[in-house]
């Protein structure tokens, strides 16, 4: 699995990552740790890599752009024309890469491409944080598939 396309600085795919994963659907005693991890990342000054895609990873970069800490946002679906106005000072800043390992002709996301997407990410990635985690569901299948340090949140 390769990076097909990226925007910005391809340097912090040098540095220590952690990827930060979690349930699309998540407790309500999971959302302040999920938060309080992102602030404690930011104040580390520690490198996230995610796909920022769920509700709570988005709330999760949400805190992190407020931060000067390195960011890795992995797509499920080719590069987008035009990016969101909270990527351009961090893209400015050399702290954030835009990674995906789709071509530009993949529009939509689905559940192979986000499986893709999550796969690339964790190959990427020194250690994994997982928000939260749905028994039987497909993050679930693929944490028991990897051979990686994973913290679990909740």
């Amino acid at each position: 699995m390769k990076i097909e396309q990226h925007l910005g600085n391809e340097i912090l795919l040098e540095l220590k990552k952690t990827a930060f994963l979690c349930s699309r659907k998540i407790p309500a005693s999971a959302v302040l740790k999920c938060y309080d991890w992102a602030i404690e990342q930011r104040e580390n000054g520690n490198c996230v890599i995610s796909g920022f895609h769920s509700k709570i990873e988005k709330d999760v970069l949400h805190y992190l752009l407020k931060g000067e800490q390195p960011i890795i946002l992995v797509l499920a679906r080719g590069l987008k024309e035009k990016l969101g106005p909270e990527f351009k000072k961090p893209l400015e800043q050399g702290r954030l890469l835009i990674i995906t390992p789709f071509e530009n002709t993949v529009k939509r996301i689905t559940i192979e491409t986000a499986e893709t997407r999550n796969k690339l990410m964790i190959n990427l990635a020194d250690s994994i944080t997982v928000g939260y985690v749905t028994e039987g569901g497909q993050l679930d299948t693929l944490l028991k598939s990897i051979q990686k340090p994973i913290t679990k949140l909740v």
